[in-house]
């Protein structure tokens, strides 16, 4: 495909920094935008080189930098689970309220392509199966929990249930205010690509990992967490039994899943799991990284959080079939590298004011 103009959001993050590298190095042309939030990059941070600090919650900076723009790549976000709910009015208004800004800002251009960062969060838990049929779950027994009992039990006979692959059309169940964010996000871009005429192609991303990753923070990704504590010496501590089924997908497969939907438009609304396909406990991401490093061992605790996803998987086989996606890197390969590769300092002891 010829160059086309893109305007990139939340450019300079972790993300959104190797999105920019793949498009650049694709022969497309890339307006880069980033709000830069000490959250995310520091107090002291620096704005890239060409990259514009904007905040797509400004609808008149954006009118001033969306002319002629083909599609609008949109990484632009506040991260992580939550810590308290003290964070909802962040979420809210970085991640809800500035799309909302960015979508009116589009229709007034003329620009009717969106590529949404989207996340696996909106499933909420995965899917489950018991011996015959498909079992719908809820929140895990407290009682259970305590007795080291893990896994989803269906709830007539108590059978322990058997995880599945999630397809794009599960049932959306936001379990954090990350999670409810994220799908307001979707919900917004849909109704926006429905009333204009518009395609959105919302990727779900899974569990990323790579090179710049934030480190250790209460909104940071576990292997980071998980990282940070075997270079502090520490054994990286597994909650519940670690066996908590994840697909773990490296940034560069992410960056090349965004090059594809920017090259290939799809019409209307169109959600796609962006996923390795392999998927992995998070015990095994302990233990790869712990090895990588030559130790300390991962200590499972049996400790468990309230209301954590027990199993979410995805199932890949759409981004192939829409996007001709396929992730390249092997998640034991690509933790195997994490354990040693580049970091970035941030300060995301909470979120960011709204």
């Amino acid at each position: 495909m010829s160059g086309v103009r893109v305007l990139l959001t939340g450019a300079a993050g972790f993300i959104g920094s190797h999105i920019r590298r793949e498009l650049s190095a694709a022969g497309h042309e890339v307006i880069s935008l980033d709000l830069m939030v000490s959250a995310a990059h520091g107090p002291a941070a620096a704005t890239p080189e060409g990259v514009a600090r904007v905040d797509v919650r400004d609808g008149a900076a954006l009118d001033a930098v969306l002319s002629g723009v083909d599609v609008v790549c949109h990484q632009a976000a506040v991260v992580g689970a939550g810590v308290s709910a003290q964070d909802a009015p962040a979420y809210a208004s970085h991640n809800d309220f500035g799309t909302a800004v960015l979508l009116a800002a589009m229709e007034r251009a003329g620009c009717r392509r969106l590529v949404l960062a989207s996340s696996m969060v909106v499933y909420g838990e995965g899917r489950y199966r018991g011996e015959r049929d498909a079992v719908e779950v809820g929140v895990r027994r407290t009682a259970d929990l305590d007795a080291g009992m893990f896994e989803h039990r269906c709830p007539g006979t108590g059978e322990i249930l058997t995880w599945e692959s999630v397809p794009e059309d599960a049932p959306l169940r936001p379990r954090s205010l990350y999670a409810a964010s994220k799908l307001a996000q979707e919900n917004y871009a849909a109704a926006w690509a429905s009333a204009t005429g518009s395609s959105v192609t919302a990727l779900r991303y899974h569990n990323v990992y790579g090179d710049d990753m934030p480190r250790d923070t209460p909104y940071s990704g576990v292997a980071a967490i998980f990282r940070s504590a075997l270079e502090a010496g520490r054994p990286p501590q597994v909650y519940e039994d670690g066996r908590q089924a994840r697909d773990f997908v490296h940034v560069t497969d992410i960056a090349a899943a965004n090059l594809a939907a920017v090259e290939q438009p799809l019409p209307g609304f169109v959600p796609l799991n962006i996923s390795s396909g392999r998927p992995i406990t998070i015990g095994e991401v302990a233990a790869t990284l712990a090895a990588a490093r030559g130790g300390p061992a991962p200590v499972v605790t049996g400790r468990y959080r309230p209301g954590d996803v027990r199993h979410i998987v995805a199932e890949p086989e759409r981004a192939r079939r829409a996007l001709g996606f396929a992730a390249q890197v092997d998640p034991i390969e690509g933790l195997t590298r994490f354990a040693f590769a580049p970091l970035r300092d941030s300060v995301g002891t909470f979120a960011p004011t709204f």
